[in-house]
């Protein structure tokens, strides 16, 4: 890992930002068919709604990935005794996007679910916070069923918020942006819950005299300083290393709180849309003229 002001880092992100500039004014400016309509974020409820996706994908898979890592590595539990122990935040997300998501197709309303969902998104990530290794079972499934409930809200709320504020040429276009910034979010939640584990788990390990040297060794990979705790026999430098763990998870859960936080004041922005109207795309039309061709030429061979 290289620090901010490295030219490693610098660099690439100079770079990157030059790049999305030059491909924003290419799609507005030369492109015959651009891959991105830029039309989609005329409105501001489809930015913020872009906005909160991205910080809605963050959110979940950073949770989803160092959640498990907490069971086996402060806790001692098995690979499969972990899965089934983050069951109270992945089984509530599908049947609250389930319920939301038929409640927003009868009424025509979302933006009162995008705040409910971002209220309980962030009560339950900010409860990750007490996680330790003591925690009572009950604590930790009641505070994951909180934050799991909010994620799996968020879902349907900020598709009909896009589709709601997209006109009726640009929905497909609009949908498909915002599957493409979930993705986006969830690949830079893992990296950036990764490089917050390891400034402060390096923190919490120079505390201890035993593990200060082997500090910068094992912050590289949070999954293998698993290992190296379930490899330890039941001792104080073993309670002292799982503690190191809980801790260094703590400003991840924060982070996540924060984030959700942010997606909550957004949210607030968001305008109310009418779903009530019919579909219609160029796909559609170019289909039902194709059909039409057809059967004029089976007409003629037929005469």
């Amino acid at each position: 890992m290289y620090s901010w002001s490295s030219w490693h880092t610098v660099v690439p992100l100079v770079v990157g930002a030059v790049g999305i500039v030059v491909f924003g004014f290419y799609e507005k400016h030369v492109a015959v068919e651009p891959i991105v309509r830029l039309s989609i974020f005329k409105t501001c409820t489809a930015i913020i709604s872009y906005l909160g996706t991205i910080l809605h994908g963050m959110i979940l898979w950073c949770v989803l990935y160092y959640m498990p890592l907490y069971f086996e590595g402060v806790k001692g539990y098995t690979p499969i005794l972990s899965g089934l122990s983050c069951l109270p935040m992945t089984f509530t997300v599908a049947p609250a996007a389930g319920v939301v998501g038929i409640i927003i197709a009868v009424t025509g309303r979302y933006r009162h679910t995008i705040w409910v969902g971002w209220t309980f998104s962030t009560l339950g990530l900010g409860l990750l916070y007490l996680l330790d290794v003591h925690t009572p079972i009950a604590l930790w499934v009641c505070v994951m069923i909180v934050g799991g409930t909010g994620l799996g809200i968020l879902f349907p709320s900020m598709a009909f918020a896009i589709q709601g504020s997209a006109v009726d040429a640009d929905v497909a276009y609009a949908i498909g942006m915002f599957s493409f910034f979930r993705a986006f979010g969830q690949t830079v939640g893992v990296a950036v819950g990764g490089v917050i584990f390891q400034n402060r788990m390096r923190i919490e390990l120079q505390k201890y005299p035993k593990f200060a040297p082997l500090a910068a060794g094992y912050v590289q990979d949070a999954t293998a300083l698993v290992e190296i705790i379930k490899s330890m026999s039941d001792s104080v430098e073993k309670s002292n290393l799982k503690q190191a763990y809980a801790d260094g998870l703590k400003p991840v859960w924060a982070t996540c709180c924060g984030l959700a936080g942010i997606g909550l004041v957004l949210s607030s922005w968001t305008k109310a849309y009418s779903l009530d109207r019919g579909l219609v795309t160029e796909q559609a039309f170019q289909h039902r003229k194709l059909r039409a061709g057809r059967s004029r030429h089976e007409i003629a061979q037929l005469a």
